[in-house]
């Protein structure tokens, strides 16, 4: 029997494994790892100093512990070099694979700003648990840090660097925080929240130049004035990654195109996770790819399944100003409602029949998540 190859072993390769164990106990499953395969939760990288956590303790299961749980062979340190649809195999740096099924959970790659200047290629990005031990290690003795972007994970570094006691600069084109999550009163309260700390957001800025100095580096935005800064991370976005998959002339978008049972254009190819495109959807938020992990391991079982979304909130790591979001679909049309109170901010977005589409809440109104969630119908 050719097994079930899972190709990633980020959170949606590894959920799907967990979810298929639970329904089939003796399927070959292989899960192919670019990494070391231990498992840990990606999205703890952005607040592993507020919770005093060194790199390593971040790992949350070892690879033979999880391949003996789950009863996987897990290939580490294995690059997939190309997929092989019509012979149902994949080619690796550790040689060929045939499988019955294909997983893609390939995951998302940091989007890369065109800087210039001789420190341009020093800029970190984090997307792994190795990436993270890199930035801890050169954060080592630094006080200033420039964040570019002020997104969901530029926001939350930046709250848990000001926290830990550096200095902290923010960068983005957008007029303010959380730009494609939050109306302008949350957007408001939410900066106002982080600045409180020592979050210095420059809006309206993009930096098109980082060079060397001897005391760190100096920032150039495209106005023509300069920052000082000791390290530079980048947070600008993600990308979806699709290059295997364009490469085998599978059908591509911003991500791997696949229907609503999560199926490839290619027989007995799935993908999940921040590289799939459902239905048009991109969503690299956990909720999303635990609903995809639970529909898959249904039809790898043998049970066709649907993903289906129901509202999905997403908890926004920033101790210094709570904030949870839940964006109305793309297209839905409407309008915000914004309350404003002493300790928060609830805004609420109405479609043009006054159904709840989505909600933002900020403050002492993060509590109201789960009573809101519940008005919000499926996404799919």
């Amino acid at each position: 029997m050719e097994p079930i190859v899972i190709v990633g072993s980020g959170l949606a390769g590894i959920g799907v494994a967990r979810e298929l164990r639970k329904l089939n106990r003796v399927v070959p499953i292989i899960l192919v790892a670019a990494d070391n395969g231990d498992f840990y939760a990606k999205p703890n990288l952005s607040n592993a100093l507020a919770a005093g956590k060194a790199p390593a303790q971040l790992v949350a299961t070892r690879r033979t512990a999880l391949a003996a749980q789950l009863g996987i062979e897990i290939r580490a340190h294995t690059r997939v070099t190309a997929l092989l649809p019509d012979e149902h195999a994949l080619l690796t740096s550790a040689g060929r694979i045939a499988y019955a099924k294909l997983v893609l959970a390939v995951g998302a790659q940091p989007i890369r700003l065109p800087i210039a200047g001789n420190g341009a290629a020093d800029i970190l990005s984090v997307n792994s648990l190795d990436d993270y031990t890199v930035f801890r290690a050169q954060l080592a003795g630094k006080r200033r840090v420039a964040i570019l972007g002020a997104g969901l994970i530029g926001c939350e570094f930046a709250n848990d660097l000001a926290g830990a006691g550096h200095a902290v600069e923010v960068f983005d084109l957008a007029p303010q925080a959380l730009g494609r999550l939050l109306p302008a009163a949350a957007a408001a309260f939410f900066r106002q929240g982080l600045e409180a700390v020592g979050v210095d957001f420059r809006f309206e800025t993009s930096i098109g130049r980082v060079d060397r100095s001897d005391d760190g580096y100096v920032l150039l935005d495209l106005k023509g004035k300069s920052y000082g800064a000791d390290l530079v991370l980048s947070a600008v976005g993600l990308k979806p990654e699709i290059a295997l998959a364009r490469a085998a002339q599978l059908a591509t978008n911003r991500g791997i195109v696949v229907d609503e049972y999560l199926a490839a254009s290619a027989a007995d190819i799935y993908a999940v996770g921040d590289c799939a495109e459902v239905r048009g959807l991109v969503l690299p938020f956990v909720l999303p790819i635990m609903q995809q992990a639970r529909a898959l391991a249904k039809t790898l079982a043998g049970t066709a399944t649907a993903v289906a979304y129901p509202a999905m909130p997403v908890v926004v790591k920033t101790p210094a100003c709570p904030a949870v979001v839940c964006p109305p679909p793309m297209g839905v049309e409407g309008r915000w409602r914004e309350d404003v109170v002493a300790t928060g901010v609830r805004s609420c977005y109405e479609d043009t029949a006054g159904n709840l589409a989505g909600f933002a809440l900020i403050g002492s109104a993060a509590g109201e998540k789960q009573a809101l969630a519940q008005k919000i119908p499926a996404l799919l």
